[in-house]
């Protein structure tokens, strides 16, 4: 019987900067193809660079990080990070493309035809809520930061990767409009299911969009729990977590 390999997976990882400073420490987990799993934790505790390590941006000093089974240091790192979508804060768009450039930005390296460029950005705009008619001509600086952040989403997704990065993705907005994208992202993940790793501070967030949610703590692994058994789980990490939690939004 074959074993289908996790989308990502995480073996004994640690990475020190040059100067020898510890970021992560002995890091083990494994996030099963169309999981969303979350990361919290405070700044400073290593969750982005956990992301970093994903797409090869950062290279572990010790253990092996995975994808598809295969560890990042035998990609190709152009191919892997065309394999995996990156959604920032603030959306990360480019200021002198248009919209439709920025969501056209992989499809166009990966040498697709124009046509099939053009359809596929109609696609997502449309998916994330942006008529292609109203946006796709527009510059970022004409947009809102919600606008933008639904761009960003839709470029990550140009190229279909069955990986996404997003690392604290709605953080910089409104309250309102943090709402909006997440509802927005949940429907899309239904629908997509694709493997996320999804970096945040926000415990309701979590919550809403994970499948599982881990904190990391001084760049270790501190506890992971099925988001759906958050709230009765007995794990000492996560009753402080849920104790110091502000009363949120039900999930």
């Amino acid at each position: 019987m074959s074993v289908t390999a996790a989308a990502v997976e995480f073996r004994d990882v640690s990475f020190r900067h040059p100067d020898g400073t510890a970021v992560l420490e002995g890091l083990t987990i494994a996030v099963e193809p169309g999981e969303v799993m979350a990361l919290l934790g405070r700044s400073g505790a290593g969750k982005s660079t956990v992301l970093r390590l994903v797409n090869r941006m950062l290279l572990p000093t010790h253990g092996s990080v995975l994808v598809d089974g295969v560890e990042t240091r035998a990609w190709d790192s152009i191919v892997l990070r065309r394999r995996i979508g990156y959604v920032l804060q603030e959306g990360g768009l480019f200021p002198h493309m248009s919209v439709a450039d920025n969501v056209a930005v992989v499809p166009r390296l990966e040498g697709w035809l124009p046509e099939k460029v053009d359809a596929r950005v109609q696609e997502l705009l449309a998916l994330v809520g942006l008529p292609p008619d109203r946006y796709a001509s527009r510059w970022p600086e004409e947009l809102s930061g919600g606008q933008r952040q639904r761009v960003g989403v839709a470029r990550a997704l140009a190229a279909d990767p069955p990986v996404l990065l997003m690392d604290e993705p709605f953080g910089a907005l409104d309250p309102i409009t943090r709402a909006e994208l997440q509802q927005e992202m949940a429907r899309l993940q239904e629908r997509l299911r694709k493997t996320i790793l999804l970096v945040t501070h926000d415990v309701d967030e979590a919550l809403l969009l994970s499948d599982r949610v881990c904190i990391i703590e001084h760049g270790r692994l501190q506890a992971c729990v099925a988001a759906d058994a958050f709230d009765e789980a007995d794990d000492p990490v996560i009753v402080a977590l849920r104790n110091a939690r502000p009363h949120g939004r039900a999930r």
